[in-house]
Formats: C-alpha cells, sequence, structure tokens
C-alpha cells in the first residue's frame, strides 16, 4: 500500500479579505487606536513608579496624555503637523507593501531627503532668492529620497536580493552619511544646525498649515493613482504574483523600480 504523505497545515494563516463592509473596517481601525491606548497605559504602568503605587491613577495618565497634544493651539498645530509628516511617510511605504516590495528603509529615504534640501540651502541660502531656492531645495530632496529607493529595487530586479534586510541596513549607511556632513557644517560638534536661515516655506494662516494640505492632496492622489490608474493595476498584480504579471506581460522589473522612485520620492514631499 502506498503511504500518503501528510500536508503538515500552518498554525495560523492568514488570507485577504476580497470585500468588506466599510463600517466593519473602520471598527476594526477604532479598535487598533484603543489596543495602542491600552499598550501605552500599560508601558506606563510598567515604568512610571507613580503609576506602579497608584493604579487607579491611570485616568490622569490619559488625560495628561490628551492634554499634551491639545491643550493649547500651537500643539493642536503641532500635533496635526506631526500627523502629516508621519502620514506622508506612510504614503510612501503604500505603494512599496502593494507590491509586497517589504520597503523597511523609510528613514534612510526620509534622511536623504532632508539632507538633499538643507545641503542646497546651506551652500546656496543667501546667494539665490527666496523662491528659486525653495524650488531647488524640493527638486534636491525628490531626487535623494529617489535614488535612495531605487538603489534596493534595482538589485532586487536584478539579483533578486532580499529587499528587507537591504532597505534596513541602507537606514544606516544614511544615518551615517547625514552624521558625516553635520561634522562639517556644524565644527563646533554639537551636530545640531539650528533654523536654517533661508528656505522657510511660505505660510498661509498658519506656518505648518502648508505641511497638513500637501499630505491631504498626497493622501488623495495616491489613492486615485493605485486605485484609479495602469500602474497602480501593474503593482497590484506583481502584488498578487509576480508568475501571473510576467504571463500578462508585465515588466516586473521595470514596475519595482519605478515604484520604488515614487516611494523614495514621496517619502520627503512633506
Amino acid at each position: 500500500m502506498s503511504q500518503v504523505k501528510k500536508v503538515r497545515e500552518p498554525l495560523v494563516h492568514l488570507t485577504k479579505r476580497s470585500v468588506m463592509n466599510p463600517l466593519k473596517a473602520w471598527g476594526i481601525r477604532l479598535l487598533a487606536v484603543v489596543c495602542g491606548l491600552l499598550v501605552c497605559g500599560l508601558v506606563a504602568m510598567l515604568l512610571v513608579e507613580k503609576l506602579q503605587q497608584h493604579p487607579e491613577r491611570i485616568g490622569e495618565f490619559y488625560y495628561t496624555f490628551i492634554k499634551g497634544s491639545f491643550a493649547t493651539p500651537r500643539k493642536t498645530w503641532k500635533f496635526f503637523k506631526d500627523l502629516a509628516v508621519l502620514l506622508c511617510i506612510a504614503l510612501a511605504l503604500t505603494p512599496a507593501f502593494r507590491m509586497r516590495f517589504w520597503n523597511t528603509g523609510a528613514e534612510g529615504q526620509t534622511l536623504m531627503g532632508i539632507w538633499g534640501a538643507i545641503a542646497v540651502a546651506f551652500y546656496w541660502g543667501g546667494t539665490l532668492p527666496e523662491g528659486l531656492l525653495l524650488v531647488l531645495m524640493f527638486i534636491a530632496s525628490l531626487l535623494c529620497g529617489a535614488v535612495w529607493g531605487v538603489i534596493p529595487a534595482l538589485c532586487k530586479a536584478r539579483w533578486n536580493t532580499n529587499e528587507t534586510l537591504f532597505t534596513l541596513m541602507m537606514n544606516y549607511v544614511a544615518s551615517f552619511i547625514v552624521a558625516y556632513f553635520l561634522v562639517i557644517w556644524v565644527p563646533s560638534g554639537s551636530s545640531n544646525l539650528g533654523k536654517l536661515k533661508f528656505g522657510k516655506l511660505p505660510s498661509f494662516g498658519h506656518d505648518y498649515l502648508v505641511i497638513i494640505l500637501v499630505a491631504a492632496l498626497l493622501t488623495v492622489g495616491l489613492y486615485i493613482y493605485l486605485n484609479a490608474s495602469k500602474h497602480g493595476y501593474e503593482i497590484s498584480v506583481v502584488g498578487e504574483s509576480v508568475r501571473t504579471a510576467r504571463y500578462v506581460g508585465i515588466k516586473v522589473g521595470k514596475v519595482i523600480v519605478r515604484t520604488m522612485i515614487l516611494s523614495g520620492a514621496m517619502g520627503i514631499a512633506c
């Protein structure tokens, strides 16, 4: 009698839902926020001595937590500015993750984009008109972020390297590059540039309003790009199955490189 080979099933098997009720989807997101707040409270109780002695004062922790972000108009504006910056970084990772290119290099791409903008302001600030300087800072920032994103994409497309480790290691390279130039730019050794005299964004009502509006526009634009464009369709097909993408004539390597250029550039848009 022939022996039937048993297939070992995994303990946990995850599958993507094709359709989900919008109310249920938002309920899951709300539950994730609540769980995050609960974890914050648990960590606080473990680390803060006063809460260890008086756990019933956990409500004061949450009150201070919320008050610290919304107590004054300035704090509220800063909260939404920080939220917009983090949203831009998350948006930058979205196309890569949709393609199942596990990009862990958002930190490095952001650092290099900031480095490019600051380099332009540091060397050309005061010698060029402010409007032209801002344009050059923006272009330099996009190019540096895009180059930092395309390097692992080219290696993945050419040699099928592990993008998770590659992009993670590039974070450290970017950190050392920035640290090296800070030594040059700040001879005092404090490694603190402070506020630059040149290259400041114009303000419309508030200094942070431009950043928040850019993040909102990028969110809408990326949604349209991923769900209503040919490029977005190709990204989805590559993410579902590389073999299927090749079978239908999609150039997988080209899609990977193009998507990572977009990912690297978007990470520093704010």
